[in-house]
């Protein structure tokens, strides 16, 4: 969840790191700080908020170096202050370190240190994990390297860490278990990160450290090994596949909104070279050498988190309506932990934007031991969900900053489509329903641009619902899921209280909450019109205040509404894809009118890498 930037080189290290920082404050936004070793002091900086206050403080008392490292945190144990945040030194300030992740037995090794004599400044689980490094490493006469690999192999949790010693003030070590590290590559320089964005400006090329393995790096060589047998791996290096530009704002106020914008672009990536317009046909090559074993699966299991889970349940539709296979969807952190009957006849789809998500990954790593076949649905190249599943499909939607998913969810949606139309075809079903799916999808991209000439009216809904307290959002069929991401969208950047539910559902507890303070959104589709129909005359007796969203050219909408929102109409299956871009904008809009923190909104970060 933190994110983590270290280097070694001749370049000015507090430069690169708090510019890596700033590019991975999605991460985490409670604390920063930065460590830097300049050959004879190990200097330690850090403070309560954002990277622009580490910055500040910099800028009145600088310090320099060539090797060092930096942190952007988000809380686990202990509140956000100056003493709980990273960079975490050692009694003797012979070593600093940072860390995202959890200890779970750090209480344990924090009351046998104190026991020891060890006195902490902290209440976070990293300066146990430091102070015990330097015990051992003065106990037991150890070099470095020793003494990080004796206290990682003792601890356990999840960890990314990096350390630096000043004994060997010429070597960083890092290691991995359980939370993302990159190793970036240069001309006698190294980085290290938690994704690639702090490391493009400088490399393409990188290595991603595996599951159990450290690296010891100095300015003119690395090498990794295994924590508990102590082997060199041989690490294939890999290139960065983006550009820099796409993760800058490029004019654009906030992340968000450019990548709301993006996704004209990012729906037609995760199509093009798939979906074949002349022929009618979709090719998956990352999948193709295990359709036989997913068409002839007893079931199949989509397991995600958040965002990405309403995609999965859309997804489950899909398939099931195409395909007739029976489709459960799982919350990753329920499915991890519960008794389910899964073996050697279910396929396990995992669905992650970032490829790192805690809970998503523990849960392909369960199914992988009873034998299911796994199969990532990811947005990030090289990610832990892309090598550990069996094997899967890029979403393809390009780097996502904001905070509060957008591209990634449209393009996961159209990556399950496309799932879905490859089985049909492969068991021959629903012929014409597949060639209507793919036909529309050749106008998708023109129909995203046409909802996007709807924002000057989504902006102007937005003022007026600004100082709600609560919102209620409803769909049908294929819209539930929308109603559900919306409200979601809604809590996440603008601390508005929020729900999604099934429009019928609504008699059964939540119309009890309607009066005339309450804002209705009701996702309106021709598929289901007339009952949905009745849900908002139901909520307009009642005086509830009405936002619609619809394909449906009718005056019956404007008739019972306060705002009506029109969006192209196009094919059932993959209207979800239209109808949740006047949520993004209208969350978007809202969150901006009451001053909220767009792309950082407070308590969340990026991906979840922790339980």
């Amino acid at each position: 969840m933190c994110g983590i930037v270290g280097y070694i080189g001749s370049r000015n290290t507090t430069e690169i790191i708090i510019k890596g920082l700033q590019r991975l404050e999605y991460r985490g936004y409670d604390s920063a700080g930065i460590s830097v070793f300049d050959g004879e002091n190990l200097s330690l900086v850090k403070c309560k908020g954002k990277v622009k206050e580490l910055k500040n403080l910099l800028n009145s008392s600088p310090v320099n170096g060539n090797i060092g490292m930096g942190h952007t945190r988000w809380a686990t144990h202990g509140e956000p202050n100056d003493a709980n945040a990273h960079p975490h030194m050692s009694s003797s300030g012979l070593f600093t370190l940072i860390h995202n992740g959890i200890i779970e037995n750090y209480y344990s090794i924090r009351k046998f240190l104190t026991g020891k004599g060890i006195e902490f400044v902290s209440d976070t689980d990293t300066e146990v994990l430091v102070q015990f490094i330097e015990y051992l490493y003065l106990k037991n006469n150890l070099s470095f390297a020793e003494a990080v690999r004796s206290a990682l192999q003792k601890v356990v949790g999840a960890y990314g860490i990096v350390v630096l010693c000043k004994d060997e003030p010429d070597k960083l070590i890092a290691a991995r278990h359980g939370s993302p590290l990159v190793l970036g590559i240069g001309e006698g320089e190294y980085f290290l990160a938690s994704d690639t964005s702090p490391i493009i400006e400088y490399t393409r090329k990188i290595v991603y450290l595996d599951e159990n393995e450290m690296t010891i790096i100095k300015s003119d060589s690395y090498e990794v090994r295994n924590i508990e047998e102590y082997k060199v791996i041989s690490k294939e290096i890999q290139n960065i596949d983006y550009d820099l530009e796409q993760i800058e704002k490029g004019g654009y106020e906030h992340f968000m909104l450019k990548e709301i914008y993006e996704q004209p672009t990012s729906v037609y990536e995760s199509t093009r070279g798939r979906i074949d317009l002349k022929k009618m046909t979709v090719k998956l090559g990352g999948i193709e050498n295990w359709l036989t074993r997913i068409l002839d699966a007893n079931q199949i299991v989509i397991t995600a988190c958040g965002t990405s889970w309403h995609a999965a349940q859309i997804g489950s539709y899909i398939i099931e309506e195409l395909v007739n296979i029976t489709v459960k969807v799982e919350y990753a952190s329920e499915f991890r932990y519960r008794e389910t009957p899964i073996d050697n006849n279910t396929v396990v789809f995992a669905i992650s934007q970032s490829g790192e998500t805690a809970d998503t990954l523990a849960a392909i790593r369960k199914a992988r031991t009873m034998g299911a076949l796994s199969v990532g649905i990811v947005n990030v190249v090289g990610s832990s969900i892309a090598r550990e599943t069996d094997c899967g499909v890029y979403i393809h939607a390009g780097p996502e900053i904001g905070v509060a998913s957008t591209k990634a969810f449209t393009s996961q949606v159209t990556v399950l489509t496309e799932i879905a139309l490859l089985l049909a075809q492969k068991k021959k079903l629903n012929c014409k329903m597949v060639k209507d799916i793919i036909r529309d999808f050749s106008t998708i991209t023109e129909k995203i641009e046409k909802v996007f000439k709807q924002a000057d009216k989504i902006k102007n809904i937005a003022k007026d619902f600004a100082t709600s307290n609560n919102f209620l959002y409803l769909g049908r069929g294929y819209q539930f899921p929308v109603a559900l991401e919306g409200a979601l969208k809604l809590k996440e950047i603008s601390y508005i209280h929020a729900e999604g539910y099934p429009a019928a559902e609504m008699k059964h507890g939540p119309i009890a909450l309607i009066d005339e303070n309450m804002p209705v959104l009701f996702i309106v589709t021709q598929r289901g019109f007339d009952k949905i129909m009745s849900n908002i005359q139901e909520v307009n007796a009642r005086g509830g205040r009405i936002i619609i969203i619809t394909s449906v050219d009718t005056k019956r909408c404007d008739e019972y509404s306060d705002h009506v929102i029109k969006i192209p109409a196009i094919h059932h299956c993959i209207s979800p894809i239209l109808t949740t871009i006047p949520t993004q904008l209208l969350a978007y809009y809202i969150a901006v009118e009451r001053g909220c923190n767009v792309d950082q909104p407070r308590n969340l970060a990026k991906s979840v890498t922790v339980e």
